[in-house]
């Protein structure tokens, strides 16, 4: 009985859900049609959405689309990045065909800023976003080369080969000599990180906040800038797709040393330079005994796919990179999961992001290099015997016995899981809370075994070292954006909290006199260095916790797409600065924007498209690179014997300052935008100046009535300003033939104004900077108050004498000194040069045939200099005989003489050379396949690719592009790892 009642009771529900769903379909109208480009090409992958719903889907490979609508007032909404947004009333028809008009200046396009996103019409600061067809192609190393030489004022520079190196970034130059920080903030999906966090597969867009303006509302975190990242997301596309990429690369080293070889060392014993002793009787090459020709490869999957409800993407990376050298690499793997779910008709949405990296990695420090330049090429790299040949010459030894006898590696994983929950409980009104956790644990070391030439050096039998540091840190935003119009004008109100901590732990430890190299460094207690008192083992540990807490708001207000504002104000604390007077910093930012285009005498006129004048003004803050600065502290020093016993003692180490403060950057832009001949030239223009007050310096103090002789306090002034255009254009358009390009360019000056006021006042009238190095000793650059960044130090030569020895120039008369007059002293050297390129210029190009493509990325930095470490060292003749030269040591100097063999290496003008430069970058040919008739495949594409191709220089190192941070730019290492050339070969797919 029970079981009829309840098949009873099943069919009627059936019957009821039927007649519901009938009901349904007879009210819904289904619209099919087609979606095309201006040229009648199918766009794929387009959206069409119901306005004011969550219904919506996407055009399939053909540009087809079907999709029920609730009746025939219903609203269609077309979109496509890059192409304007439609919007068609259903009425009777049933079916609707759309061309799409190319966007060209991309005004409706979203850009993502502080808390939010943008319309690019509505922008009033200096913010510039760049797309994935933007990107430097091929084996990149992270996510800061994809968009080197793309953005003006931003300089991304890769001075090393080192699979295990990182980019250097610097926008708008230096802002700080004791900040936190000298590099922008990097958010990614708005979560703080750096350019290793993400694979760069997995980017969707790179948007970059430049001036104060619009970087205010992140307070200290954005004084030097912002960088957001967007990845790829879960989104509504309701169709499951499938992407793969991979490509395979190998790398030469693009320019080598120029050092003498065998043969050049016995034609100078045959001629009396070196003496005979010094043939060792081989002939090696010690730059190619370490080398290799590297394998470089890299794996990408994609997976998304859900419906309006549920939605996902689940990103896969593994990249193995050799080095040019043995026995270095980088092994990667990356997994990414990205998950959407909308709730009660989009009332609630909640997303969820699980992040985690690991990497393996080996590389070795400078001082290989080192060996490699400075080793003897008559020397073998093994004697007779099998053993590995060591010549006895002081602090330098066989470098490949170096790297064959010592594991280096290292070992890191970066775990982040993120959660974002959006209310959206009346319309306009959007409440969101962002939370994340991020933990990074590294862990490595070294091992030399009974071989390597420091136990049989020093008789320590092994010795190990270990090294871990893990850092947490946690993070929450919560905002409330409200929407609203009242006829011609609309608002945007953001108010929210922000708070994150950082816990940074280290420990290492060191032990030598090993019985057996089996266990290598896994086994550290094996050793018996400590037990039996040797000096040989050494161990630390160290903590670091700080945290950050601000509470922001902004307004939006446009005013008939004519008039916008943008104000923002941040009110923020930070840990560094316990203990002063106020912690707490405020930073306010104020941009307005009017659009001349909208206005009456410029609507009408066809050639121009865009037209809009930008001006903002932002205050952005720097807290101490170190905490408890703002209270005295002590220390513990030496220990003394007292009574019998040795007692640790206490000793006073900081002076109290209880005001200290931020260090406050004040900013000024102004900017215009603009877009002529239906956006066929479009692009910026900028210039901002730049004011920090309240620099940290570290003063000279008497002893009493202070504890110590140094404090640190905010009293100096810095100035920097600049220039930066930007140039798009598209020369030709056609169905079959494209070719659009971009120029760049960039100015920055800066300025040292002060470092004095009424209590403090610096010992000097400048700041040295930079190290010459052993045995030459000294700084290399002098940064004078009133002065700017980047000026080498340093005695001036403007001759030689027949003898080789050097004429030097009187900085107070101009006069020729000979090198046996002149007195070796600071008031004897003056300013022979600067390391900071006075202009950048970056020129991008894509052209394209049919199915082929072709790119070329182009950059340069003109107006600087150099000081060329490598030749200050190993020009000098004075050592020949036991270290190798570069060739040019014999060659005459000034067209004269060769230097003399008694002078000792000196820092001098000789050595510093122009750096202008221009680089032929990323090369790129691919070729995109017709995969029209191939089922369940969308899109198909091969390349080829080349990066750090060609250098135009006239700088004798081995690569122009050297390090331009710091207060030391333009000091080009001895011994760095070289640059290097990689070729790739890749595919993408699409299923």
């Amino acid at each position: 009985m029970i079981n009829k009642l309840t098949l009873l009771l099943l069919c009627t529900l059936v019957l009821s859900i039927n007649h519901v769903q009938a009901n349904v379909l007879q009210q819904s109208i289904t619209i099919t049609g087609k979606v095309t480009d201006e040229f009648g090409e199918s766009v794929p992958s387009a959206t069409i959405m119901v306005k004011g719903t969550s219904v919506g889907v996407v055009s399939d490979i053909n540009g087809q689309y079907s999709i029920n609508v609730p009746n025939r007032d219903a609203v269609l909404v077309f979109s496509y990045i890059g192409f304007i947004t439609q919007e068609v009333v259903v009425g009777n028809q049933r079916e609707i065909n759309v061309t799409f008009s190319e966007d060209l200046i991309g005004l409706e396009e979203v850009v993502v800023i502080g808390y939010g996103s943008i319309r690019t019409a509505d922008i009033t600061s200096a913010v510039v976003s760049v797309k994935p067809e933007s990107y430097i192609q091929g084996s990149v190393r992270d996510v800061g080369q994809l968009i080197q030489g793309k953005v003006a004022g931003l300089i991304i520079n890769t001075t090393s080969g080192n699979p295990s190196g990182s980019s250097s970034i610097r926008l708008r130059g230096n802002t700080t000599l004791h900040g936190t920080s000298t590099n922008p903030l990097i958010l990614i999906d708005g979560v703080p990180g750096d350019f290793s966090t993400v694979s760069p597969n997995d980017i969707e867009s790179i948007d970059v906040l430049k001036d104060g303006s619009a970087a205010a509302i992140y307070g200290t975190r954005g004084t030097n800038g912002v960088i957001i990242i967007t990845t790829k997301r879960a989104s509504a596309d309701i169709r499951s797709r499938v992407d793969y990429s991979s490509y395979l690369g190998t790398q030469s080293i693009r320019k080598r040393t120029e050092l003498l070889d065998a043969n050049d060392y016995r034609r100078l014993i045959a001629e009396g330079v070196i003496g005979k002793s010094h043939d060792y009787g081989g002939d090696t090459d010690w730059l190619d005994e370490i080398s290799r020709t590297p394998l470089i490869q890299n794996h990408n999957l994609t997976i998304r796919g859900g419906n309006q409800q549920t939605n996902y993407l689940l990103s896969m990376m593994y990249n193995n990179s050799e080095g040019i050298f043995k026995k270095s690499y980088r092994e990667r793997f990356n997994i990414r999961a990205d998950m959407n779910h909308n709730m009660f008709d989009g009332l609630l949405q909640l997303n969820i992001g699980i992040l985690s990296r690991n990497d393996n990695s080996s590389s070795f420090s400078n001082g290989i290099f080192r060996l490699v330049n400075q080793y003897h090429p008559t020397i073998p790299v093994k004697d007779e015997n099998g053993k590995w040949f060591e010549a006895g010459i002081f602090e330098v030894e066989n470098p490949v016995a170096r790297i064959m006898e010592q594991d280096n590696s290292s070992s890191s994983l970066f775990n982040r899981i993120n959660g974002t929950i959006t209310l959206n409980p009346i319309e306009g009104l959007s409440l969101k809370a962002l939370l994340s956790w991020s933990k990074y644990h590294q862990h490595g070391g070294s091992y030399e075994t009974h071989n390597h030439i420091s136990t049989v050096r020093n008789g320590r039998n092994g010795s190990a070292w270990l090294d871990a540091r893990q850092n947490v840190e946690r993070l929450i935003n919560l905002t409330a954006e409200y929407r609203k119009n009242i006829g011609d004008h609309n608002f945007t109100l953001l108010g929210g909290y922000s708070y994150e901590d950082f816990d940074g732990m280290s420990h290492s430890m060191n032990n030598t006199d090993f019985p057996t190299d089996i266990f290598g460094r896994h086994n550290i207690g094996l050793a018996q260095a400590i037990n039996r008192g040797s000096t040989f083992w050494s161990m630390g540990s160290n903590r670091s916790i700080t945290n950050l807490i601000g509470f922001f708001g902004r307004v939006n207000y446009n005013y008939k797409d004519r008039y916008i504002l943008m104000a923002s104000l941040r009110h923020e604390g930070a840990s560094q600065l316990w203990g002063t007077k106020n912690p707490w910093g405020t930073f306010p930012s104020i941009s307005l924007g009017w659009r001349l285009k909208e206005e009456s005498f410029l609507r009408d006129v066809s050639y121009v498209n865009e037209m809009k004048l930008r001006a903002g003004y932002g205050v952005t803050g720097t807290q101490p690179n170190s905490s408890f600065l703002g209270v005295a502290t002590l220390g513990y020093s030496g220990a003394v014997y007292t009574d019998g016993e040795w007692m640790q003692t206490l000793v006073p180490s900081r002076n109290p300052n209880p005001y200290l403060r931020w260090e406050e950057k004040k900013e000024t832009n102004i900017g215009l935008d603009y877009a002529f001949f239906r956006s066929r030239i479009s692009g910026s223009i900028d210039y901002y100046n730049r004011v920090i007050d309240g620099l940290l310096y570290d003063y000279t103090v008497p002893v009493p009535p202070n504890l110590v002789n140094t404090t640190r306090a905010n009293v100096g002034k810095m100035k920097n300003n600049g220039i930066e255009l930007l140039l798009r254009g598209i020369p030709v358009k056609t169905k079959d033939f494209e070719w659009s390009a971009d120029l760049n360019f960039s100015t920055n000056k800066n300025k040292l104004v002060t470092l004095s006021d009424d209590l403090y006042e610096p010992q000097n009238s400048y700041i040295t900077a930079g190290d010459a190095q052993i045995p030459i000793y000294g700084p290399t650059h002098r940064l004078d108050i009133g002065g700017k960044i980047g000026n080498f130090w340093g005695y001036k030569v403007i001759d030689i004498d027949n003898d080789g020895k050097w004429i030097y120039e009187d900085p107070s008369t101009g006069n020729p000194v000979p090198y046996d007059d002149f007195a070796k002293v600071d008031e004897n050297k003056m300013i022979i040069g600067n390391g900071l390129p006075k202009y950048y210029l970056g020129w991008n190009n894509y052209v394209r045939f049919k199915n082929f493509d072709f790119s070329v990325s182009m950059r340069g930095a003109f107006g600087y200099e150099i000081l060329n470490f490598a030749r200050m060292y190993y020009e000098n003749t004075k050592t020949h005989q036991q270290y190798n030269r570069l060739k040019s040591a014999y060659d005459p100097v000034f067209g004269k003489a060769v230097l003399n063999n008694d002078l000792d290496l000196e820092y001098n003008s000789y050595f510093i050379e122009k750096g202008d430069h221009w680089k032929i970058d990323n090369i790129t040919l691919g070729y995109t396949f017709n995969t029209e008739n191939i089922k369940y495949l969308n899109s198909a594409r091969i390349y080829a690719s080349t990066l750090n191709t060609f250098v135009i220089t006239k700088y004798k190192g081995i690569d122009p592009e050297v390090s331009a941070s710091g207060l030391a730019p333009g000091n080009d290492s001895r011994d760095k790892y070289p640059t290097v050339r990689t070729f790739t070969i890749g595919i993408n797919l699409s299923f």
